[in-house]
């Protein structure tokens, strides 16, 4: 499975290039983007080979690393979508960079998302949000996950069956 561009009604979701990392890297900027995650911002050299390894494609042939990065039409970029597809099952992420977020951006690149990836060989689409995290927890329900009662590292697994 690879990453293919997906058009929704104000964005273009467009596979990951390593010649994103610097622009990302000032997206991504900001430290609040980690409170859940922990972390702290990479540089543009560390973006650009982590974005290296993440275009090179998992090293194990039974999984799919799917990158985008999210560009409303007629302006720069402002975040991710990703998911990594294991066993038909799609792990899910999300980020939109702080000057960014409140304006239905992360939802409408969910869903852009999970339409895409109800059309691949795909059963069920999950993802881990922090538990403090309303805004990830809106997008997720939003999108239709439903949180379910496992845990992994500290985070609530949503999960959308097919």
């Amino acid at each position: 499975m690879t990453a293919q561009l997906i058009e929704t009604a104000r964005l273009d979701l467009v596979p990951l290039s390593v010649s994103h990392a610097g622009e990302m890297a000032s997206v991504l900027s900001d430290p609040a983007l980690h409170t859940y995650i922990g972390g702290a911002p990479d540089t543009p050299e560390a973006l650009r080979s982590r974005y290296q390894r993440m275009t090179a494609g998992s090293p194990d042939p039974a999984v799919s690393w799917l990158n985008w990065v999210i560009r409303p039409r007629g302006s720069g970029l402002v975040g991710t979508v990703q998911a990594t597809v294991r066993d038909s099952v799609a792990e899910i992420a999300w980020v939109v960079g702080t000057p960014w977020q409140g304006r239905g951006i992360a939802t409408e690149a969910a869903h852009g998302l999970v339409d895409w990836l109800s059309r691949q060989p795909v059963d069920a689409i999950i993802a881990h949000i922090h538990p403090e995290n309303q805004a990830s927890a809106a997008v997720a329900a939003a999108v239709g996950l439903t949180a379910t009662d496992e845990q992994q590292d500290g985070e609530i697994r949503w999960r959308r069956p097919r």
